[in-house]
């Protein structure tokens, strides 16, 4: 969950490996630090806190050399510190090394380093892998590379310099994302596109434990038996619009905004045929849906639609549990995976064990140059866009898109729905992003609402089905970047415990515009209140006038209300906004977080 960048050509690095970092902040935060070589010296700098804090460090300070690398970092191994900052140094200054990953037997190879002598600087697992590397080099750069790499066991992408080498940069990856891009007279090395995109449209991507050698005007490549093997260049398209605020304060208040386009161009890109192709759906007897974070609310909502609909049995499992319950599953089995990235650890591992139980693999990206993307059987991409802000919204509301479109075309092919049904629930899906755009005019209740609760200690959301599935994400939401302890229950389960926790002036959320469920739900309201609870209702229009008693009821445009939930998302994620500007947190980069998690 770390961002690293690499140049190498005929300009200095400095500003190159700067503008780089610029655009991988969003992989971590914590500190950053850069390292030039020209040949002769290594001169480097590092800081804790954000990267405008190295920024400062460096002003007019001698940083120039033709080749460097640098590094944004999520703290794993060792607090934050300017010490425990990247990049990394061996002991005798030959190795210089960046990481994205986590060494899982870091300690067994520290012990074994220190019995030998070797003093370490920092607490973390990286300078692990700068000592090996000074350890077994003896001349052969390549060599001292593969002999580091047999030894490290967990996730790696490494940028290195050798002192010896000054017009080789070295970068091998295992588990974690990593390319290279192709400039005019000089190459990059980096952890995604964005990073390189304003200086090249060319990338190669590497596969795992493949040692790629960087030069300034060739690249070449040897897999783990040291066998060069070949990589083409690919043409990438990078979004690099996304990556400005345009006027808005926050990123996520932008991406909230374009949340009605990136639903809209998911739902036009959106391609069942090539599905039907890729993936043998006669063979399909039951749907595993497995993800991580709010790509996990999706697939719960997924599950709400598509069960339903496709009468096809369905179960949803956080990508972490996944693969260590021993989950039973087979070739009569579908597995969803659901990623943002591409690249989350967790996710990636569950899609590995599917793929070896002898399961068909689809997955949901929003990444084409991606791990998981490369590894399923069949990739469809949601058309968010870059999304910088780390809690996610439009890629959300896009997932939910791809979610609706698979329930209706499983159901028409599996003959649960006529062709006349399909049209109508296509049509309806079409309206998703006039509907959020009408929604998004509206907005001026949830600034007053966020005032009254800024300050509360516990928030609560309550829901029912497809109701229930949005007050996950809503407490996330809430949560991650406002810091107010929040929780999402099925309002159904309330009696069975939980209306313990509510007392005079609890504030709760109750999410009703289910159809099926509404009376139920606005029993549970009437429990809620009973206790003492000030409760803010969100509700279909024509169920609004029915709630009473309520703080306040937001009302939610008319929908079917299988899709309903793209409606509803949209003033619980406001709400968080402007709850997290309220209290004057970090809305873009909350504490301790990071967008794309690619360490377990």
């Amino acid at each position: 969950m770390c961002g690293i960048i690499g140049y190498i050509g005929e300009e200095n690095s400095r500003d190159y490996l700067i503008s780089g970092l610029e655009k991988l902040e969003y992989r971590g935060y914590d500190s950053a630090g850069i390292l030039v070589f020209d040949g002769n010296r290594m001169k480097y700098e590092k800081a804790k806190g954000r990267l405008d804090c190295l920024k400062e460090k460096i002003k007019g300070k001698e940083l120039d050399g033709a080749m460097g690398i640098g590094h944004t970092r999520w703290a794993t191994h060792g607090a934050v510190t300017d010490e425990n900052a990247h990049p990394h140094l061996s002991e005798k200054g030959m190795f210089a090394v960046v990481h994205n990953g986590i060494i899982e037997n870091c300690e067994e190879l520290k012990q074994q380093l220190l019995s030998e002598g070797v003093g370490f600087k920092s607490e973390t697992d990286t300078e692990v892998i700068a000592q090996l590397l000074e350890k077994y080099y003896s001349g052969s750069l390549i060599n001292a590379v593969s002999r580091t790499c047999e030894q490290l066991e967990g996730s790696f992408a490494l940028g290195i310099v050798c002192k010896e080498c000054p017009d080789k940069l070295i970068c091998v990856r295992r588990a974690s994302p990593l390319i290279i891009g192709k400039g005019e007279g000089c190459h990059f090395i980096s952890s995604d596109v964005n990073a390189v995109s304003r200086y090249t449209d060319k990338i190669y991507k590497p596969g795992e434990n493949v040692i790629s050698l960087v030069k300034k005007d060739s690249v070449s490549f040897y897999d783990r038996d040291l066998k060069p093997v070949e990589y083409e260049a690919v043409t990438v398209f990078a979004d690099s619009l996304s990556a400005e605020k345009g006027g808005f304060e926050h990123f996520m208040l932008k991406e909230i905004y374009e949340q009605p386009e990136a639903v809209e161009k998911t739902i036009s890109a959106f391609d069942f045929e090539t599905v039907k192709k890729k993936i043998n759906l006669q063979k399909v007897k039951n749907i595993f849906i497995t993800a991580c974070g709010s790509a996990y609310h999706a697939g719960v909502l997924g599950k709400y639609v598509i069960e339903p609909l496709a009468e096809i049995p369905v179960q949803t499992d956080i990508a972490s549990e996944f693969r260590y319950r021993r989950p039973v599953i087979g070739e009569d089995t579908l597995v969803i995976i659901i990623s943002q990235s591409g690249e989350t650890a967790d996710s990636l591992a569950a899609l590995r064990l599917a793929k070896e139980k002898g399961c068909q693999v689809l997955s949901v990206v929003n990444v084409r140059e991606s791990s998981v993307s490369d590894e399923s059987d069949c990739v469809i991409l949601t058309q968010a866009g870059t999304e910088i802000a780390v809690a996610t919204t439009k890629a959300y509301s896009a997932q939910l898109a791809v979610m609706y479109l698979l329930a209706v075309h499983l159901a028409f092919e599996r003959g649960r729905i006529e062709e006349k049904s399909k049209e109508v629930f296509l049509s309806q899906i079409e309206q998703i992003p006039e509907s959020i755009r009408e929604i998004l005019r509206r907005e001026s209740e949830l600034r007053r609402i966020a005032r009254e609760i800024k300050d509360s200690g516990h928030l609560y959301f309550i829901g029912r089905n497809t109701d229930y599935a949005i007050a996950l994400e809503a407490s996330l939401k809430m949560k991650e970047i406002s810091y107010i302890h929040c929780e999402a229950y099925g309002a159904g389960e309330l009696k069975h415990g939980t209306l313990s926790l509510i007392e005079e002036g609890t504030p709760v959320f109750a999410l009703a515009c289910n159809d099926t469920v509404f009376r139920k739900t606005a029993s549970n309201i009437k429990e809620v209140r009973a206790r003492g609870g000030r409760v803010y209702c969100f509700t279909a229009e024509r169920y609004a006038d029915e709630i009473e008693g309520c703080e306040s009821v937001t009302a939610i445009p008319e929908f079917n209300p299988f899709f309903i939930g793209s409606l509803e998302i949209v003033p619980l994620q406001l709400l968080s906004y402007y709850t997290a500007r309220e209290k004057g947190c970090d809305i873009d980069k909350p504490r301790n977080l990071a967008k794309s998690v690619t360490v377990e």
